[in-house]
């Protein structure tokens, strides 16, 4: 029984190799890209909504001749209210942050960080 233990004991990995193995594993499974997608995200969401709501909608506000919020903007159909400009304010929030991650993590070189997994 005593063989065992010193077997077992021997047999266990070097730190290195398994802080190498892990390294690897992160690279390979595109982790790093979803990390620096998500924190990007949530770091820039309260500016780009600023801009959104502060700028871009005042301004296309202006254009449809409702100067003021364009989220506030509907259709009246019967008792129905389709708040269609809640979605064009939504939409261009998503599309802003979308091109600001896009636009960011390729200047930055950080598309290229993540390793492909070979077949």
């Amino acid at each position: 029984m005593k063989l065992y233990i010193i077997e077992s004991i021997t047999s266990i990995p070097h730190p290195h190799t398994i802080m190498k193995g892990f390294i690897t594993f992160i690279r390979e499974q595109g982790v790093v890209g979803l990390a620096v997608g998500f924190i990007l995200g949530g770091a820039i969401s309260k500016m780009v909504t600023s801009l959104v709501n502060d700028l871009v909608n005042p301004t296309i506000g202006i254009f449809l001749g409702r100067v003021g919020e364009l989220k506030k903007a509907y259709l009246l159909i019967g008792t129905s209210k389709i708040m269609w400009g809640n979605f064009i304010s939504s939409f261009i929030d998503f599309a802003i942050m979308a091109c600001i991650v896009y636009f960011g993590v390729k200047r930055l070189g950080l598309d290229k960080i993540d390793k492909k997994k070979e077949s």
